[in-house]
């Protein structure tokens, strides 16, 4: 790194502390301590019991941050999510009382269980780190980071996140079950008591806002942009995709690969970040044929088959 960085020596440190929690998975942790530094969202998409709130619980402890859980079902209101205005006798006035997203790390559980009008109530906040009620806007933390999670398997009683809320994820990832020499460590680690409980505050406020500012400054040449330009551009005219990405998934992707070329200690982007990143980054973002989906094709695998036929250098 460039002589100005002073705060990159702290990740190797912030990763070790959230290895505590979540043993064996250092590839999933790196990468959300990436969306978090480029200022995106995550969600997370797998089975129960893989570690989905242990992590969310220990990024904010690990920050010092504060943390919020909203278990969302059928009945979840946008109003408890968001918060409402009521009439206060005493003081004779309308005051708003904030709802669980006024908070720094925010875990949505089971984020597509609640009705498509209760995830809409996430749109502007994920977007604009903003939510207005009653006509007044109201700021959220500068903090403010989403870590969603949905179950794969079971489909009964949720609903599909549609496209609108999928774009506003940076990153969708899986967590996956640990290896066996990792579980019996997990068992010997948790065999009295959660790791959880003993896990510090590496990193400051000022020093995350320090880490951002450097990420800015991560170089990502002319080549670098026009491989991501290629990558999504493909995804539009591809005959098995039926919805390409969106301008904002490029925006999320060249981001995401600054964040992460810092993370791995450099102060520029390579191809081979942007092959990396490309199908955790991307693949929510595609809509696949009818035809694909018929042949239990999936968009990570088409985003495969197009990362390795487009050249990083164009001929």
């Amino acid at each position: 790194m460039n002589k100005q960085n002073k705060t990159n020596h702290l990740i190797p440190t912030w990763i070790d502390e959230l290895s505590k929690v979540l043993l064996g998975k250092k590839d999933p942790i790196r990468l959300v301590l990436a969306c978090f530094l480029a200022r995106g969202h995550v969600l997370i998409e797998d089975v129960p019991g893989t570690g989905k709130t242990l992590l969310s619980k220990a990024m904010a402890k690990s920050l010092g941050l504060k943390f919020s859980r909203i278990q969302f079902t059928p009945d979840l209101l946008p109003t408890d999510v968001m918060g409402l205005t009521l009439f206060d006798r005493k003081e004779q006035e309308f005051k708003f009382h904030p709802g669980p997203l006024f908070s720094d790390i925010v875990l949505s559980d089971e984020v597509n269980r609640a009705t498509p009008r209760t995830q809409s109530a996430m749109l502007e906040a994920m977007a604009e780190r903003q939510i207005t009620v009653d006509g007044k806007t109201h700021p959220l933390s500068p903090y403010f980071f989403v870590l969603a999670t949905e179950n794969p398997i079971d489909y009964e009683g949720t609903f599909p996140l549609p496209e609108a809320q999928l774009d506003r994820f940076m990153v969708r990832l899986d967590i996956g079950y640990p290896d066996e020499e990792n579980e019996m460590a997990m068992l010997n680690a948790y065999r009295i008591q959660s790791p959880l409980d003993h896990l510090q505050a590496v990193v400051s406020k000022d020093q995350i806002d320090f880490m951002i500012k450097e990420i800015n400054q991560v170089t990502i040449s002319a080549d670098v942009q026009s491989y991501i330009i290629r990558l999504i551009r493909s995804t539009r005219t591809h005959p098995r995709i039926s919805l390409g990405v969106s301008p904002r998934g490029s925006l999320a992707l060249q981001h995401l690969s600054m964040a992460w070329a810092y993370i791995q200690g450099r102060d520029y982007v390579l191809p081979d970040d942007i092959k990396e990143l490309a199908i955790p980054a991307l693949s929510h973002r595609l809509m696949i044929s009818v035809e694909a989906r018929i042949k239990r094709e999936k968009s990570s695998d088409i985003l495969q088959e197009l990362l390795e036929e487009i050249p990083v250098i164009q001929p």
